[in-house]
């Protein structure tokens, strides 16, 4: 029987059948389970955003924010979300998700009713414990905003009230922000894992070249490594290794042209570049197997055939975490993010300057990329060492 069958009504199977044409941009494993809790509104939206060229990551985050706040619209007040929403609504949100743990310790009704969460749990759309990040919150919020304007409706949740009662409920909640990475990809991290990758297998071919490509392109994220496709390459005149000798030894030189990514958009002609050992990695994997089109780096099954299709950044982050299994590191404290930060944690330990650095990873904010300066330089610092 196929999960189709499976689904309860016909509207909900036609809303499976409309999901398969964003196939590419959402978790196809959730699109039944998306089916069932999003309207044809929600779809029809959706499928107007990938339509207007959206980012693949923002109408993921978008689509996943507006299933969550569907299934907590039924589970909080019975009924599907309105459009537009009242202002009591989103404060209601906010009072569901903000709150204080000390006071909730006291007063179990103050937070998330419980039926509220327990409905939300059996969903699947409640994992963590205790009131949600203040960036989770204010990201669904935002959500909520886009889709009215995108829907042609006047939005309540930029209301003085909404910003008052936001900005109280994250003072009160407290919850310190976690980093996408709870450890860092540096230089001795990336060489246990490079370590791990020396047989002839073509997997290790290809997981080789994705985390010196990740991590030498300036830390690129694991959609971008996904969604890598061959048209995006350009072979650069070969480079000197000392760039004050040009007598040095010739690096091979490759550049990659990103086109749309979370902080630009498709026409802004951003490239970076690639040198030495993940260029040579990168052309073994690509000779080996045999791609000469479309998608860079794809699955690859027990009899090594290759996929046509890319891999997910799902499978990119997996893949990482496999490789940290099998040098002995602890797989739950890295992810993918960790070779973006390692990157520029490694370009502050060895001194380069975090404008060049920035170009490199294309971080627009001078705020975010120096606070991975800030933490490499922290440890080896005098500002701790006063009370030595």
């Amino acid at each position: 029987m196929t999960s189709i069958a499976l689904l309860s009504t016909e509207s909900d199977t036609r809303r499976a059948l409309q999901l398969d044409a964003l196939a590419g941009i959402l978790p196809l494993e959730r699109r039944d389970q998306l089916a069932k809790i999003l309207t044809d509104e929600d779809v029809a939206t959706l499928r107007h955003l990938a339509r207007e060229g959206m980012g693949e990551n923002s109408l993921r985050a978008l689509a996943s924010d507006l299933a969550y706040l569907e299934a907590w619209s039924l589970a909080s007040t019975g009924s599907a979300l309105p459009w537009p929403a009242p202002e009591a609504l989103a404060l209601k949100f906010i009072a569901h998700h903000l709150w204080d743990p000390a006071r909730r310790a006291e007063d179990f009704s103050h937070g998330m009713p419980a039926d509220v969460e327990a409905s939300l749990r059996a969903g699947d759309h409640l994992r963590s414990d205790g009131p949600h990040a203040s960036s989770t919150v204010k990201r669904r919020l935002a959500h909520w905003a886009t889709l009215h304007r995108w829907k042609g409706l006047e939005s309540p949740l930029g209301t003085p009230a909404i910003r008052t009662g936001l900005r109280l409920a994250v003072r009160a909640s407290a919850k310190p922000r976690r980093r996408k990475s709870k450890r860092a990809v540096t230089r001795d991290i990336l060489d246990r894992l490079i370590a791990t990758c020396q047989s002839d297998r073509l997997a290790d071919s290809r997981d080789l070249a994705i985390l010196l490509v990740a991590f030498g392109s300036g830390g690129r994220r694991r959609s971008e490594v996904a969604r890598l496709r061959l048209e995006q390459l350009t072979i650069e005149a070969d480079v000197p290794l000392d760039p004050d000798d040009q007598d040095s030894a010739r690096l091979p030189c490759m550049a990659i042209a990103l086109g749309r990514t979370k902080n630009s958009q498709a026409d802004d002609d951003a490239r970076v570049l690639l040198i030495g050992p993940p260029v040579e990695a990168l052309r073994e994997w690509l000779e080996r197997a045999a791609i000469s089109k479309g998608a860079v780096f794809r699955a690859i099954d027990r009899w090594e055939a290759i996929d046509d299709r890319a891999l997910t950044p799902q499978a990119i982050n997996l893949i990482l975490k496999r490789r940290c299994a099998q040098a002995g590191l602890d797989p739950i404290a890295f992810s993918a993010h960790g070779l973006r930060s390692g990157y520029l944690t490694e370009a502050a330990r060895n001194g380069v300057a975090l404008p060049a650095a920035m170009r490199q990873s294309q971080h627009r904010s001078v705020q975010q990329a120096a606070r991975y300066y800030n933490d490499a330089d922290q440890a080896l610092g005098k500002a701790a060492r006063l009370a030595i």
